[in-house]
Order: structure tokens, then sequence, then C-alpha cells
């Protein structure tokens, strides 16, 4: 009988693809416990994914594949498909931007083009300067 080690984080970065594995189940985690969901509550929300295979994707036992990626970023709200598969790096939505930006797909074309036109007449983003080195 031979004993098998437990992966360690040594073995996580000589697997690429393991590594990936697992930061993806990291965000959908985040992602979850950001919304103080709970697996059987986002399970629920999916309408097709059980609690325990959701469970898997977060600890990295399984990957999600698009589909699911796509699933699981609805029932969430506030991240992305593409987020969640850890190809893109933007910061999920907090609970105000997804609140504005619901409200702004439930509005009619006329709604959505005055909030368009109120975005527009914010000042305009100026880039942040770097540190000045003393």
């Amino acid at each position: 009988m031979t004993d098998i080690a437990p992966q360690t984080d040594t073995a996580l970065k000589a697997d690429p693809a393991a590594d990936l594995t697992q930061r993806i189940g990291n965000r959908l985690r985040q992602a979850r416990h950001d919304l103080k969901l709970s697996l059987s509550e986002l399970a629920e929300r999916t309408g097709c994914y059980s609690k325990s295979r959701i469970s898997n994707y977060e600890q990295g036992l399984r990957r999600m594949g698009l589909e699911e990626s796509m699933a699981l970023a609805a029932a969430l709200g506030t991240v992305s498909p593409t987020w969640l598969l850890c190809l893109d790096d933007h910061a999920p939505l907090d609970p105000v931007e997804a609140d504005l930006i619901a409200r702004y797909r439930a509005a009619d074309e006329a709604g959505q083009a005055s909030l368009r036109e109120l975005a527009q007449s914010l000042p305009a983003l100026k880039p942040k300067r770097a540190a000045k080195k003393a």
C-alpha cells in the first residue's frame, strides 16, 4: 500500500492547471461569501447545480466550465463569468454598483438614455498619478 501525500502549495505551483482550478474556486467562494450566501442558497439561485457540486468548485476538486461560470455569475449577480474563470481581474461589483446596473437594465429605453446622459455629464475620470519619489 502506498501513501499518497496531500497536495501542498509546491505541488500546486508545479501544476499550473491545479493552481488555476484552485484560484477559480477561491474566486467563487469569495463572491459567495461577499453576498453572505450559503452553498444551499447559491445552489437554489442557480436552479441547476447542487451545493456539493458548487462546493467541489470552491475546493478546487472540480473546475467549472464556461456554461457553469455563466450560470453561477448570473446567480451571484455581482461578478462576470470571465472574472470567475480568472480571465479578467476586474473587481466584482459591490452591491451599490450591482443595484445601479440592475436599475439601468430594468429601465425603458428613455430611462436608459437619461441615465447615460447623466453619467456623461459627470466630471471625466483623471488617471491616478504615480507617487513622486523624494
